[in-house]
Formats: structure tokens, C-alpha cells, sequence
């Protein structure tokens, strides 16, 4: 559970085609992650998805796209067999043989991983001028840099109460400085507790937390997650104490998709109610 959890974050961003771009626009895409399959039909591309990954459900129309693997590895005989003119790959969520293999099989990959809440808009564009879609994909970035834009003025003068993001429960593990989940923090101006930790992602002890004394706490809401940890139990946490503990959408939170401005939103919105 741990790891379908983990492969929702995003980390980098690099572009394996010789110069980012093919003789002509592809019309026979596999996507190898949820985020790709979301910004393709962002775009309006999304009628090229030949194949894509598990956990490919948004737009409604994504869950009808055949499956050919997930972070455990993908089906290359399926990849031969769809013969496709581009693949959009997943540089942390795919497994790195799956991808030379594919590299050197001579397909056309792009790598989807980007780093920043900015970097979203950038891919779109890019994304674009590979499938022919450089009008709808231009609007689209164009509308997502807006929202964030106005997200980033409407937060930037709020108080900063300290954040507990519960990025899973057992074990005990939340973001520090360099994750995705900070950049949404950020936005929203809250005090990540564990902002200074060694690793992107650290497994934490109950006791940490306490010591932290977190104003909010954050869940994602799998129901595993939300039941692994009964914080009712240490009411001198302010955020106990004071009922601030919040649940939100994973896929909003976790994805590189213009849908992550509405992660953003909530965000903002639990951390409103803790002001």
C-alpha cells in the first residue's frame, strides 16, 4: 500500500527525445503513469491512449484505457504489439530497466516527472507540440498558471500555523523541504513541522510529533491511513485539542495535473479553518 501511495508523488522532469520533438504530431500514445494520462487528456489528447498504467482513472473516460503494468513493471510484448509512435514515461514511478529496454527497443520516450507546481504548466506546453495539440494545451497552461498566480496572492500575507502532513500511518511517515507536498504547503503558507528533516519523505516516531505540538494535522484519505493512528489520544496536541485534523484527496495532493490546484484549494481551505 505503501508503495501505490508513494508512486502518486512526483519528483523531476527529463525529455529523452533528441530535440523534444517528432516528424509529426503522435496519434498512438502509452501513457506509463495516472498524472501523463490526466495531462494528455488535458490537452485533448486523450483519444490517442492506446495503453496506460494502474491507477489511470481521471477523466471517466481514462478507466476504459487497456493496462499494460504499473510500478511493479510494464507487459513489453503489449508495448511491441500496440507499436506506438510515442511513450510518455514515468522517470520515479517506472522501473528504470522498463525504461532503458523501452529506450533501447528505439521507441520515442518522453519523461513526465515534473518537479514544481510551475513545471505542470511547462509539460502541458511541451506535451502540446508532440501531439499536435499546441492551441488546447497553450490554454490549458495558460489557466493553471492564473489559478496559481492567484492562489500563491491570496495566501501569501496569512498566518503561518504549523502543519502535520500524515503522508501515511504505518508506518508513521510525513514530507519535508524538497517534496511535492512542501510546494503546496508553501502556497498555502503553512509551517511544515518537519519542514528541516534529512529525507524527502521521513518515517517519523508518534513522539516527534509530539514535540512539534502541530496546529493542523493533515491526512490523506485512504481509509488505511486515517485509521492507522489514533490521535485522540494526546489531546495537548493543539490540533487534537482544537479538532483540526483534516482529510484530502490524494490523487488532488500527489499528482502533477492541473487537478492539483484543486489539491492546492483544500489545502488552503483546511488550513483557513485553523486560522
Amino acid at each position: 500500500m505503501i508503495k501505490r501511495h508513494l508512486a502518486g508523488l512526483v519528483f523531476g522532469l527529463s525529455l529523452f527525445l533528441p530535440h523534444g520533438v517528432l516528424a509529426d504530431p503522435a496519434k498512438r500514445i502509452i501513457a506509463l503513469s495516472p498524472h501523463a494520462v490526466e495531462m494528455l487528456y488535458a490537452i485533448g489528447a486523450g483519444d490517442a491512449i492506446v495503453a496506460a498504467t494502474d491507477y489511470a482513472d481521471y477523466p471517466e473516460a481514462a478507466k476504459k484505457i487497456p493496462r499494460i503494468g504499473g510500478y511493479y513493471g510494464i507487459q513489453m510484448e503489449r508495448v511491441m504489439e500496440l507499436n506506438p509512435d510515442l511513450i510518455v514515461v514515468w522517470d520515479t514511478g517506472n522501473k528504470a530497466e522498463d525504461i532503458n529496454q523501452l529506450k533501447a527497443l528505439g521507441f520515442n520516450l518522453y519523461g513526465s516527472d515534473p518537479k514544481t507546481l510551475e513545471g505542470v504548466a511547462k509539460e502541458l506546453e511541451e506535451l502540446g507540440k508532440l501531439t499536435g495539440h499546441v492551441e488546447e494545451a497553450s490554454k490549458a497552461a495558460a489557466a493553471y498558471r492564473a489559478e496559481l498566480i492567484r492562489l500563491r496572492t491570496d495566501n501569501a500575507s496569512k498566518s503561518e500555523p504549523k502543519v502535520f502532513y500524515q503522508l501515511w500511518s504505518t508506518p508513521l511517515m510525513t514530507v519535508s523541504k524538497n517534496s511535492w507536498i512542501q510546494q503546496i504547503i508553501s502556497v498555502c503558507h503553512g509551517q511544515n513541522v518537519f519542514y528541516d528533516a534529512a529525507s524527502d519523505y521521513p518515517q517519523v516516531s508518534l513522539e516527534n510529533v509530539l514535540l512539534t505540538l502541530p496546529e493542523v494535522i493533515l491526512q490523506s484519505q485512504e481509509e488505511g491511513n486515517v485509521k492507522g493512528v489514533d490521535w485522540s489520544q494526546w489531546p495537548e496536541i493543539p490540533a487534537v485539542k482544537n479538532q483540526h485534523i483534516y482529510q484530502l484527496n490524494a490523487d488532488l495532493l500527489h499528482r502533477a495535473t492541473p487537478r492539483a490546484l484543486l489539491g492546492v484549494q483544500a489545502l488552503c481551505d483546511a488550513l483557513d479553518k485553523a486560522r
